[in-house]
């Protein structure tokens, strides 16, 4: 049975780690995010992400944190899509872009559609 929780270690935190995303990584744009990944083989597997809402299209952080929540939920119950298949480490970045705040259901929705992509890439 797959777990549906997002721990500690399993968030971007390293500032070394975040530099070599984006200097790196690999980019791609799905209505309403931008998101960037770089992986690497390994001889485990490990997926650390980062959410990130911009101050600059969200003023308020009640709106900053109501939407970086929802994008964590919509991670959190998909990310299996990511742990199948042969070892590796893999960071991500999701970057939420759109100025209007969205439903749920269609932020759950892009953030399967930018895992399948990354998974069917790698």
């Amino acid at each position: 049975m797959a777990t549906h929780s997002l721990p500690r270690n399993e968030r971007l935190r390293s500032l070394g780690a975040v530099r070599r995303l984006f200097e790196a990584g690999e980019s791609g744009f799905i209505f309403p995010f931008r998101y960037v990944w770089f992986a690497e083989p390994d001889t485990e597997r490990s997926v650390e992400v980062l959410f990130s809402v911009p101050k600059k299209f969200h003023k308020r952080a009640n709106k900053r944190n109501l939407l970086r929540r929802r994008t964590k939920e919509a991670y959190r119950l998909q990310k299996q899509i990511l742990t199948e298949g042969r070892p590796l480490n893999l960071d991500l970045a999701l970057i939420y872009a759109s100025k209007e705040p969205l439903s749920a259901k269609s932020i759950a929705h892009a953030v399967h559609r930018i895992l399948e992509s990354i998974a069917g890439s790698l």
